[in-house]
């Protein structure tokens, strides 16, 4: 039958078989010779064989110890390699955790939320917000700056990405106040999106890719090419563009107060799909720390009403 050893019996034979000498083990471990000895010969017990040829001038290894002395080198090398590992999963803990955004997931308190639950199940982990400019669809996740990202979805290189939607909204149209569509009744009628076909419409910046492409809503316009009146890289560009009146623009409905500051007015769309606004991390990420904040992400969602 098989018994359980020690690492600590294992380090002390190797010691010995390796300086064949008790006084000097015991030096380089940092134990008494008296000490070492009986660990020794707790071994040989436990084992039921000796495992040294004691002698006056040294040790030798028995046939036992010279057959016990590779096994016991693979046995502590595997430990320290998984000492390592711990360690380094524990530094990861200890890390700071970036959290890319182009558009703030404001969202009936979301952040917060998510940020109290991966706190309390990392409490040494650091989160850092990071905020990335629309030329980025992706939030930092491209170039390696943000670990995790609240974008929008279609995503560019999705394959290469996993994701969590985290609001489902449908799409209004922002138009300065002064546009005749602004002016229709009721109050908040929703507007056909073919009513829109032929508005100039601000866009994100090429770099979008299809992102910029949703936003223009090209699905919907039959093959028509959109009439691009402004690129806009930032929420403060649009509402500018807006009262500006250099166009109209797609906006998810969480992101109305950010643009409805004055000037501008927002209508339903008919004839478009809602925006999906989500978290995304790199696919097959081994940090915990990402994988936590995915966790915290998921309980925060499913926690809302």
């Amino acid at each position: 039958m098989a018994v359980d050893v020690h690492g600590r019996d294992l380090r002390y034979f190797l010691a010995v078989a390796e300086e064949l000498h008790f006084t000097r083990a015991a030096e380089r471990l940092f134990v008494s010779q008296p000490a070492l000895s009986k660990q020794v010969r707790a071994l040989e017990s436990q084992l039921g064989t000796p495992l040294f040829v004691r002698a006056p001038r040294g040790v030798s290894l028995t046939a036992a110890g010279a057959a016990l002395v590779p096994h016991a080198r693979r046995v502590l090398g595997a430990w320290d390699e998984a000492w390592a590992a711990v360690e380094e999963a524990r530094a990861a803990e200890r890390g700071t955790l970036t959290v890319g955004m182009s558009t703030s997931p404001g969202r009936g308190g979301l952040l917060p939320a998510i940020r109290s639950r991966f706190t309390a199940a990392h409490p040494e982990a650091t989160v850092r917000l990071r905020q990335v400019s629309w030329d980025d669809p992706t939030a930092g996740l491209a170039d390696g700056g943000s670990d995790v990202a609240f974008v929008w979805l279609p995503l560019p290189g999705q394959e290469r990405y996993d994701s969590l939607v985290v609001a489902e909204e449908p799409r209004l149209v922002a138009l300065p106040d002064t546009h005749p569509l602004a002016a229709r009744t009721p109050v908040g009628a929703p507007v056909d999106f073919a009513d829109l076909l032929d508005e100039p419409f601000l866009a994100l910046p090429a770099a979008a890719g299809p992102l910029r492409d949703y936003w223009l809503a090209t699905d919907a316009r039959a093959g028509r090419a959109a009439r691009i009146g402004a690129e806009v890289a930032s929420t403060e560009e649009t509402y500018e563009a807006l009262v500006a009146g250099l166009g109209v623009v797609l906006l998810a409905a969480g992101n109305a107060p950010l643009i409805t500051l004055g000037g501008v007015t927002t209508r339903p769309v008919r004839g478009v799909s809602p925006s999906r606004f989500a978290l995304a991390w790199p696919r097959d990420t081994p940090r915990p720390l990402v994988r936590g904040y995915v966790r915290a992400c998921r309980r925060a969602t499913s926690a809302r009403p």
